[in-house]
C-alpha cells in the first residue's frame, strides 16, 4: 500500500506513477464519500496552517473546506499579517510553525520560498502554488481527466503560456501516468529546457509522448483535451499588452477546437480571461465547474495522505 505519511507535496515530479495513482483514485474515494454525505473527518483534531502570498478563490476555498470536512482546523494566515511582511526570516518562521500546526499548507510567489519552509519544517509543506508548479490543481484536473475520458490513451493539448506553473505541472502530471501531452505556445513561452528535459525522462519510464509546437493548430489535432490558463499571471502585469497581441494566435476559440476530436473536452483552472472566447468556455465540452469541484476532493487526499498514520 503507498505510504506517503511526512513527506512533502511540492512538485508532482517527486512522485512515483503508483503514488500519483494512488491519490487520484483517492480524490475519487473522496468524492463519493461527499455524494453520499458520509462521514470522514479522519483527521480530527489537527491543525492545517495556510500561509498565503498571493490571493485565490478555488484554492483557499477548496483547502478549508477539506480541513472541515476532515476534522481539521484551517488556520488562515496572509503574509501581510505575519511577521514575515517585516522581515522575519522564512527559516524563523518555518521552525515556530512545526510547533503550532500539524501541516503548512502555502501559496508563494517564488518556489524556492516552499523549498525553505520544507527545508526548516519538520512537518509536512504542500504546494498551493508557486511560480514553477501547482500540483493540486493538476491532481484534480487528473481526476477530471480519468472521469471524462480516461487516463489510458487520452490525448491532451495545453495552449497558451507553456512556460507557467499550470503547464509544468500538467507536463509532468501527463508524462508520470503516461499520457500524450502537447504544448502549444509561442517559442518565447515554451517550458524551459529544464522542464522538458526533467518531462522527457519521466515519459522516456512511462511511454508518455511530449510535443512542443509554436502552431497552436498542430497542438490541438485530433487531441481529446484542450487546456488553457490565463496568459498574464500574478506579477506579470506590467506585460500584459505585450502578452495578449504575441499569445492573440493561441486564444480558444470554435475554429481551433475544430481541429480537435469531436467529443474533446475544455478545460480552464480560472479564473479566465482572455484566452478563451465564451461560446467555447460555456459549451457542452467545457468541464470546467466539474474541473473546479475536483480540487476539494484532491486536496482532501493530499492532506489525508501526508498526515495518516497506517
Amino acid at each position: 500500500m503507498v505510504n506517503l505519511h511526512g513527506k512533502d507535496f511540492l512538485c508532482l515530479k517527486d512522485f512515483s506513477r503508483e503514488e500519483v495513482s494512488y491519490l487520484i483514485d483517492l480524490s475519487a474515494e473522496f468524492k463519493e464519500k461527499m455524494r453520499r454525505n458520509e462521514e470522514h473527518s479522519y483527521l480530527r483534531g489537527k491543525v492545517a496552517a495556510l500561509f498565503f502570498e498571493k490571493p485565490s478563490t478555488r484554492t483557499r476555498s477548496s483547502l478549508e473546506v477539506a480541513c472541515y470536512h476532515l476534522g481539521m482546523h484551517p488556520m488562515y494566515m496572509d503574509v501581510t499579517t505575519t511577521q514575515i511582511s517585516r522581515g522575519e526570516p522564512i527559516k524563523d518562521f518555518a521552525k515556530v510553525m512545526e510547533r503550532y500546526v500539524d501541516i503548512i499548507v502555502a501559496r508563494v510567489y517564488k518556489h524556492t520560498t516552499l523549498e525553505e519552509i520544507a527545508k526548516y519544517a519538520k512537518i509536512p509543506v504542500v504546494n498551493a502554488l508557486s511560480d514553477f508548479s501547482h500540483p493540486l490543481q493538476i491532481l484534480g484536473d487528473l481526476l477530471t481527466i480519468k472521469e471524462k475520458k480516461g487516463l489510458e490513451e487520452a490525448k491532451i493539448a495545453f495552449v497558451g503560456d507553456g512556460d507557467n506553473n499550470v503547464a509544468h505541472s500538467l507536463l509532468f502530471g501527463s508524462a508520470i501516468i503516461g499520457l500524450e501531452i502537447r504544448i502549444g505556445a509561442p517559442k518565447r513561452y515554451q517550458p524551459n529546457r529544464e522542464v522538458i528535459e526533467e518531462a522527457r525522462k519521466i515519459a522516456n519510464k512511462s511511454g508518455s509522448k511530449i510535443i512542443v509546437t509554436d502552431n497552436p493548430i498542430e497542438a490541438v489535432k485530433d487531441v481529446d483535451v484542450i487546456y488553457t490558463d490565463v496568459w498574464v499571471s500574478m506579477g506579470f502585469e506590467k506585460e500584459a499588452e505585450e502578452r495578449i497581441k504575441l499569445f492573440e494566435p493561441f486564444r480558444v476559440t470554435w475554429e481551433l477546437v475544430k481541429h480537435a476530436a469531436p467529443d474533446f473536452i475544455f478545460m480552464h483552472c480560472l479564473p479566465r480571461h482572455d484566452e478563451v472566447t465564451d461560446d467555447v468556455f460555456e459549451s457542452k465540452h467545457s468541464v470546467v465547474w466539474d474541473q473546479a469541484e475536483n480540487r476539494l476532493h484532491s486536496a482532501k487526499a493530499v492532506l489525508y495522505s501526508l498526515l495518516r498514520r497506517d
